[in-house]
């Protein structure tokens, strides 16, 4: 093959390979678009579940969260939708949707303070914080399908840092009750369990006392101001909070570089400079305690 034959079979494949670079962009870019999520309160069967399905849908619980995530650019539909699991407390993602639970709102409510705690808690954030982290837990999981996001270590992990990070993003007043009422709820509820297991140990999800440390970690490293007190009043080792900034910033990153391409940035600011939270006074379900 002469010089010049070769030549014209490299301009070939490289005008080749162009082409269908610019194909596979246009495929993928062309669907992306905001609001994607749709919603939908199933309608339980038991009636013990009556009571959550009927305040929820009549406080728009689905309809805040589908306002609060439409800065999200996706390719295809995602739904989220509240209902009843067989009886399993749980949340999941799975097929382009996420579902959560009534069981598992029902026993959210068993670690619901009857009254503000002595740190300011008050009873509707222990509620509210592990509901909202729940849903961004599943969404990031939605993410990293959508988005072909690369993960290190451990999704479970990895997903608990999105949702963290994503509602960190939020006003303090709010980014505040949320962590507190979380780490409230995680700790509280590993306090009335028995201690963690091997099996336990090898789940893909961190104990509940680990997600409650890395959590009150995260918050800690993005703000030791807003934060301050979390380290010594749920007993965060200062070794361990001494790199939290750090973790914060790696988690930042990631974020930033793998999602922060798909939001809509405009849209984002005004999102999430709303009011999202109840007022604190509000009384949403009764305690079993």
């Amino acid at each position: 093959m002469t010089k010049s034959s070769l030549a014209l079979v490299v301009r070939g494949i490289i005008l080749l390979t162009a082409l269908a670079m610019t194909a596979c962009t246009a495929v993928k870019t062309n669907p992306v678009k905001t609001d994607q999520l749709r919603i939908s309160y199933l309608p339980p069967e038991n009636p013990a579940h009556k009571q959550v399905y009927e305040l929820l849908k009549e406080r728009q619980s689905l309809e805040k969260l589908k306002r609060f995530l439409s800065p999200f650019r996706l390719e295809w539909v995602l739904n989220i939708s509240l209902t009843e699991c067989g009886g399993e407390a749980d949340a999941m993602y799975a097929d382009d949707r996420i579902a959560i639970c009534y069981e598992y709102i029902e026993s959210l409510r068993q670690y619901m303070p009857s009254k503000t705690t002595p740190a300011g808690i008050e009873p509707v954030d222990t509620l509210v914080g592990p509901f909202v982290d729940t849903v961004l837990h599943e969404f990031a999981h939605a993410l990293f399908d959508y988005l072909d996001i690369p993960v290190l270590g451990r999704e479970e992990d990895a997903a608990d840092q999105v949702a963290a990070y994503i509602y960190l993003q939020l006003d303090k007043a709010q980014a505040r009750r949320l962590i507190m009422g979380t780490v409230y709820t995680y700790l509280a509820e590993a306090k009335d369990t028995a201690p963690p297991s091997m099996v336990d140990f090898a789940n893909e999800h961190s104990t509940l006392e680990q997600r409650a440390f890395n959590l009150i970690c995260m918050a800690y490293g993005a703000d030791s101001e807003l934060f301050g007190d979390l380290p010594a009043l749920w007993g965060l080792p200062r070794e361990r909070a001494d790199v939290c900034e750090e973790e914060y910033e790696l988690v930042q990153l990631a974020y930033q570089t793998l999602i922060g391409p798909h939001i809509d940035p405009e849209l984002a600011e005004n999102i999430f400079d709303q009011t999202w939270l109840p007022e604190k006074t509000s009384q949403i379900l009764k305690t079993r305690r």
